[in-house]
């Protein structure tokens, strides 16, 4: 977005740590025993080869080929950074392979082949053939990138697809079907001008033809003007064969009473007299990144009428790759497909287009802030709609079996949807959802722990990617000092430093702290003290007078005395119905686990609050509360005193009406664990639980920090619940990345 800003230190950072590069391998099968390894390699692999040596169709069973795509560059054409050459190209790669896994589950390897002939290109990508379910080619200059892909497409029996051509066709396809719905026009009639001659430019041509565009209503133009038949100069045979007969010579003659512009061009090649100029409700597909060949602005200021869409996060309509080739690879390997025709891409932009006539599910509105619903400002679904997974690729399988591409068939198309469902790791949706809350709020944001570079880096993140203002207490040289240490020096005029010596408030403050705190023993000159020295208590005081949104602290003292600190300014105590709940990603899942902050010891009517609190955060988070009271007993078995207020917990939920799923009490295993449940028929829960109330803040530290440090679980929290104000504690392991969670969580208001 254009209002994100990142320093070439940070993004340096996120390429180096944890680990350096984007991805890693792991295996899926178990690699401890004697045993294991002997049937993972030799003797026991000698039994799979023998069996694909006989029958090569018997890969996709027995190994990773039919869900393995290839990311193929030899960085020519890198990202609109030109020629970087190969290894120069392997970050962007690296970064294709993730949007892969993120978005279709496709596993993905990314090869860069030092190589600018393309007959050497050809023949490395044709020898790993064997290995692949599917090439994704990436970043090749024009014109190889069509001999490259034509040639391969010939000699491979697997998908070959050149995303940077044929991706961005499709995603300007669908937006094109919604755009001439809206206008009540037909792509058999409409006159259609191109500005951008290389790969993409042609390739959106090429694909509109085949749904129906008639050759000489599509006008395509290069740097040199319109390519109209007989000429010439600048010319190949990819333009050649889209040269119109027309007498326009330049891009300002074809604009005129044309009904689409489609730009993949430059700033600025479309001045707002063409857009003037056109047909009645034109459509202007302005493709160009970073800049637009006309921005919506400029266009909507001359022509109410026009249907506009550009490449970018920050308007409306993002003709956006990653719509596309996810899903394609998806339907395409599920079929074990030999290519992907034009038939497959004309499926899957249709497909698109008929998402975006739909109601938009709950979750994306909660997403993007905003009711989205299908007219000019969305006509192409959003890259994280939950339903472009199962939706998009069964479009795709369904073209191949019809046209003869699929090896095998899926005879069951609701059961591979149904599987398709499953296969997405929901915690990005709801993390990707809860960052755009923000974003939208736009919150006021107290980092208290000013000295510590962590927090600084967080509240420098926080800004620059657009969430809001960061406000940092602290001194102003000390700031300074840390932020130039780690790299961020131009961060010192874009954050503002807040504290006891510089703020108007501070009487204010203090007054207000003495009438909370005048009866508990503390004196004026103690409540100065406090005012004053204390970072975590003054940040409190900003927040409780409204001179901030949400408050982040913790990164540099025990939770258990941030907590005493900040009761000196809110109610954030048991007393007050306030309680800690973290929540765990791991492999796919969210739990959430509460308290882990709050109450020492509760009782079944504590755990009952606990459950409400941990609800509301589930419900903020976008997920629907499932509670499971947990202990080492499971209904009364075995008997025990200690788990006895476990048991009673749910009936005092009973006597309260809450309106969400809560059972109890029962084993860990019992509660996470479908197949367990049908062992207990009576049980209420519909489905494994999200909510996991443990008897006493040790076992949830315990719990929390096992999945932590064993399986490797992503831990956000605790977070804070049942307070009137948002604030969030963070842990004193926590890093910069921890931080910036736990301020996005704040600026939404989690608990």
């Amino acid at each position: 977005m254009s209002n994100q800003k990142y320093t070439r230190e940070e993004a340096l950072a996120f390429h180096l740590d944890p680990t350096p590069g984007k991805w890693e391998v792991t295996a899926t099968v178990p690699m401890t025993t004697q045993r294991d390894l002997s049937l993972a390699y030799s003797p026991g692999v000698a039994v799979p080869c023998l069996e694909i040596a006989a029958n090569p169709e018997l890969a996709y069973d027995y190994t990773n080929k039919g869900n393995l795509v290839a990311v193929i560059s030899n960085g020519t054409a890198v990202l609109g950074l030109g020629n970087l050459g190969a290894l120069g190209s392997k970050p962007v790669m690296e970064g294709k392979s993730v949007l892969f896994k993120r978005f279709a589950d496709v596993n993905s390897i990314d090869i860069e082949l030092d190589t600018e002939d393309p007959d050497e290109f050809i023949k490395a990508v044709r020898l790993m053939g064997p290995t692949f379910g599917g090439i994704n080619l990436e970043d090749i200059k024009a014109p190889e990138c069509f001999i490259i892909e034509q040639t391969l497409k010939e000699q491979m029996d697997i998908p070959v697809f050149h995303d940077d051509q044929h991706g961005t066709a499709v995603i300007c396809a669908a937006g094109l079907i919604n755009a001439l719905h809206i206008s009540g026009k037909k792509i058999e009639e409409v006159k259609i001008v191109l500005n951008g001659a290389g790969a993409a430019g042609i390739a959106c041509l090429e694909l509109l033809k085949s749904m129906g565009a008639k050759h000489d209503n599509c006008i395509m133009c290069d740097t040199k003007g319109v390519i109209y038949q007989g000429r010439t100069e600048g010319m190949n045979q990819w333009k050649s064969a889209h040269a119109a007969m027309t007498d326009a010579r330049t891009l300002e003659e074809a604009m005129k009473d044309c009904d689409v512009f489609l730009g993949v061009s430059a700033k600025g090649a479309v001045t707002q007299e063409m857009v003037i100029s056109m047909a009645p409700n034109p459509v202007i597909f302005a493709m160009a990144n970073p800049d637009p060949e006309i921005t919506p602005e400029e266009a909507h200021a001359v022509r109410e009428d026009a249907i506009v869409a550009t490449g970018r996060s920050d308007y409306p309509n993002q003709v956006n790759n990653v719509l596309g080739f996810p899903y394609l690879f998806r339907g395409a390997l599920d079929i074990h497909a030999r290519a992907i025709n034009d038939e497959m891409k004309i499926a899957c932009a249709e497909a698109l287009a008929a998402l975006a006539r739909e109601d938009v599910p709950d979750e994306v509105a909660l997403a993007y802030g905003k009711n989205l619903s299908f007219g000019r400002d969305y006509i192409i679904p959003t890259p994280f709609d939950p339903r472009l997974i199962h939706r998009i690729p069964t479009a795709v399988a369904r073209a191949g079996m019809d046209t003869g591409v699929a090896r095998r068939p899926i005879i069951d198309m609701e059961a591979y949807e149904l599987s398709l469902k499953s296969r997405m790791d929901p915690t990005a949706s709801i993390l990707r959802g809860i960052n755009t809350r923000a974003r939208a709020a736009q919150a006021r944001m107290i980092f208290a722990e000013g000295d510590d570079p962590r927090v600084l880096r967080a509240a420098v993140m926080y800004q620059r990617a657009g969430l809001g203002q960061a406000v940092v207490v602290g001194r102003a040289p000390d700031v300074k000092a840390k932020l130039e240490a780690a790299g961020m020096g131009d961060a010192v005029e874009e954050i503002e430093v807040v504290n006891a010596g510089n703020t108007p408030h501070f009487e204010t403050y203090k007054a207000f702290l003495y009438n909370r705190l005048q009866r508990k023993g503390f004196d004026r000159t103690d409540i100065h003290r406090l005012a004053a020295r204390d970072r975590h208590v003054f940040a409190a005081l900003m927040l409780a007078h409204g001179h901030g949104d949400g408050l982040i602290t913790g990164a540099t003292r025990k939770s258990a005395h941030v907590m005493e600190l900040i009761n000196h300014v809110f109610d954030a105590d048991a007393e007050h119905g306030a309680a800690g709940v973290t929540a765990l990603l791991h492999k796919g899942r969210i739990v959430l686990i509460s308290d882990t902050l709050v109450h020492e010891w509760p009782d079944e009517d504590d755990l009952a609050d606990i459950a409400e609190r941990a609800a509301d955060v589930a419900r903020h988070l976008g997920l629907e509360p499932r509670v499971a009271f947990v202990s080492f007993s499971t209904f009364g078995y075995p008997v025990s005193e200690r788990a006895e207020k476990m048991h009673l917990a749910p009936d005092v939920l009973d006597a309260r009406g809450v309106d969400f799923e809560y059972e109890g009490e029962m084993t860990v295993d019992v509660a996470l664990n479908a197949k367990a449940q049908d062992a207990y028929p009576f049980q209420r829960l519909s489905g494994p639980a999200n909510i996991l109330v443990v008897p006493a803040r040790h076992s949830a530290s315990i719990s929390v920090k096992l999945m932590q440090e064993m399986a490797g679980a992503t831990v956000i929290g605790p977070i804070l619940a049942g307070v009137d104000q948002s604030i969030q504690i963070c842990s004193t392991n926590s890093t910069a990345n921890d931080i910036l969670n736990m301020a996005v969580l704040a600026a939404c208001k989690v608990g």
